[in-house]
């Protein structure tokens, strides 16, 4: 067992560039000698095949991890080099009959000799190939490589464009009256000095942003912030014409009606009508509470003193304030108790008692003083590693992620490689004088990651391409988030780290009990909005739209099923990073599909005790340490006994009657 140890820090990206060009070309010459092979099996091929591809892997994703967290235009110049050349390099391997005949012919004569673990490599890989375009003609193959490689260059555009803008713009505010309701933390992040006089700036990162629409009553000020926000990276208003024209080029060439009906060719949901009834089903019965929940908003606010109907702007900073009225929660009460080391060092906690895995940290070279390394052992044994980099900076991308590195399998010597993952926040950044502390949100984010992370990392399955993350549907890829972040406000897990950072006095039972009932204030609303959300995903992908389509459906989406209407400015498609730079086009609908799984496991825990051996030994064992080896839905009915997963389970678990 080991890891393949590696440097992560930008100076090592050169070498890495050079390292990724070259294995390229060594993987071209392996492949070549595999398909020389007389008689190909197993072993002799898909092996070894596989290796080809976990090496590259290796080598580049530490590039796009680094151009993500630390991004400089070295790592932007370095990172758009080499793009090209892998998406030229992958699209001639995805549309290769050779390879594609070789595991059909090894899924033919080996099927009934295989395990269930290799069975399902080549059912996946035979797929992938099929919705490569293997079969096509020559000049389709041709034209489906070119639209690959203007893909992956016109998303990263995207990406970095939202990136730079982000980084781009600043708010100065002078008076002190707009800033006195901030949380002590958030008021000494905005601190600044222009021409010796103390300002306030705020930028569009979400820790300051979040924090300047939830606490200032200059209503002036948030709608310029929420503008900046919303208008962000108009530039990418022609590249979403341009990815969703291609898109649906690519689902034409396969032969499929649309893009969507191609994204969901390799998920759970078998067509977009599933979709999108499920989610009309969902908003049919979430929308009479949403609707009250934004009524009763409104008369809150105009008890204190509010004219008018209240804006998107006016949201956050209401809902707080309602909040703290009806349930006494107030993040800034509850960040002391969140202080950012000593969170993590809960959840390592809280993932022993319940999984048995020890984290312990180690020390090797990083990108960044914040982030931190730790070394996952079972049983006094390694078996993973995790970079974690929470905090928000400077060319640094928003959000919060897992990315998968290194996966558990075994090699063609024979030898166990060791997974490796990271996590990626932008929680408020710690100084000299203040550690970073956490909102409530932020913990079940932090929670939400880790429960990706360990679906990759516990797996015990020793064929790459299933192992971890790999080859589960994506529809099903955020089960075991989700079903980790339910955990975020139990008072069993909670007493054991929340422990205030002055007095370190424990948070108390009053406390947690009114967190755990605000983690479903507003929730119909919150509902409601996800909704909205993939619903334009997939009525854009079911055919080639232009600009002003697209946002002709997203009006049309908003007037159904939007509770509070944003203003026409809002242009929150130019920031869906989702769904135009990542990989939920079309797929967006998954959080909410995998919602109902992990809703129903998480209450199997709690119905009959969090710490129920048996139930977390079965978890561990159908679920994370099968990785993606077999259908999730196979994996789900054996963890929970024979039982399918009830989707009443969501509305239990948001507190919607």
């Amino acid at each position: 067992m080991h890891f393949q140890e590696f440097t992560l820090t930008n100076e090592n990206l050169p070498s890495q560039q050079q390292k990724v060009l070259t294995l390229i070309e060594e993987n071209e010459q392996e492949v070549n000698r595999l398909l020389a092979i007389q008689s190909k099996n197993y072993q002799n091929f898909v092996t070894p095949y596989q290796e080809c591809s976990e090496a590259l892997e290796f080598y580049f994703t530490p590039v796009a991890h680094l151009n993500y967290v630390n991004n400089t235009p070295e790592t932007e110049e370095i990172y758009n080099a080499l793009l090209p050349v892998l998406t030229e390099y992958g699209t001639k391997l995805s549309q290769n009959e050779e390879i594609y005949n070789a595991f059909k012919e090894i899924q033919k004569c080996e099927q009934e000799t295989l395990n269930d673990e290799q069975n399902k490599v080549l059912i996946d890989a035979i797929q992938s190939f099929e919705l490569s375009g293997v079969g096509l003609a020559k000049e389709k193959k041709e034209r489906l490589a070119e639209i690959n490689l203007a893909l992956s260059n016109v998303t990263t555009s995207f990406a970095q464009n939202l990136l730079k803008a982000t980084d781009a713009y600043e708010m100065i505010v002078e008076d002190f009256e707009d800033v006195k309701e901030l949380p002590k933390p958030d008021l000494e992040a905005a601190k600044s000095e222009i021409e010796g006089k103390e300002v306030y700036k705020f930028t569009l990162q979400q820790p300051s942003f979040i924090a300047f629409m939830t606490y200032s009553k200059n209503r002036a000020l948030k709608e310029r912030l929420y503008k900046a926000y919303t208008t962000r990276a108009p530039e990418n208003d022609a590249l979403i014409e341009e990815i969703l024209g291609l898109r649906d080029e690519e689902a034409k060439l396969l032969g499929f009606q649309n893009y969507a009906e191609l994204s969901l060719a390799s998920k759970m949901a078998e067509k977009p009508s599933d979709v999108t009834g499920f989610l009309e089903e969902l908003a049919s019965k979430s929308k009479p509470q949403a609707t009250k929940e934004f009524e009763v908003l409104q008369t809150f606010a105009e008890r204190l003193g509010f004219e008018g109907k209240l804006q998107s702007w006016d949201i956050a900073y209401y809902s707080e304030k309602l909040k703290i009225a009806s349930l006494d929660v107030a993040d800034e009460v509850y960040m002391p108790y969140f202080e950012k080391e000593r969170t993590v060092q809960g959840l390592f906690d809280f993932v022993q008692k319940l999984l048995g895995i020890t984290f312990k940290k180690t020390e090797t070279a990083i990108w960044h003083k914040s982030a931190s390394v730790y070394d996952l052992y079972k049983d006094k044994k390694p078996v993973a590693r995790i970079y974690i980099d929470l905090e928000a900076r400077k060319g640094k991308r928003g959000g919060a992620w897992m990315n998968n590195w290194v996966t558990h399998h075994i090699n063609s010597k024979n030898e166990k490689v060791l997974p490796v993952a990271y996590i990626v926040a932008n929680f408020a950044a710690s100084s000299k004088e203040n550690p970073s502390l956490l909102r409530p949100s932020d913990v079940v984010t932090l929670f939400h990651e880790m429960g990706h992370a360990l679906h990759h990392m516990l797996s015990k399955v020793n064929e790459p391409f299933v192992s971890g993350i790999n080859g589960v549907v994506w529809d099903a890829v955020e089960f075991p988030s989700q079903f980790l972040e339910n955990f975020a406000y139990e008072a069993e897990i909670l007493k054991q780290f929340a422990l205030h950072i002055e007095s370190d006095e424990a948070l108390s039972d009053e406390m947690i009990e009114k967190l755990k009932i605000s983690k479903n204030f507003e929730s119909a609303l919150g509902m409601m909005r996800q909704i909205e959300f993939a619903l334009f995903d997939m009525k854009i992908h079911m055919n080639k739209y232009s600009a002003d389509e697209v946002q002709q459906i997203l009006d049309e989406v908003r007037n159904t099923y939007a509770v509070i209407t944003p203003p026409s400015y809002n242009k929150f498609q130019w920031g869906f990073g989702h769904i135009f730079a990542g990989g939920y086009a079309a797929g967006y609908y998954s959080y909410k599909w995998a919602e109902v799984l992990s809703a129903d496991a998480f209450f199997q825990f709690i119905d009959q005790g969090i710490f129920n051996e048996d139930i977390s030994g079965r978890y561990f064992e159908e679920v994370l340490a099968k990785g993606g080896s077999r259908p999730a839905m196979e994996s789900f009915i054996a963890f929970s006994g024979g039982k399918k997963p009830d989707t009443d389970a969501l509305l239990r678990l948001s507190g919607i009657s």
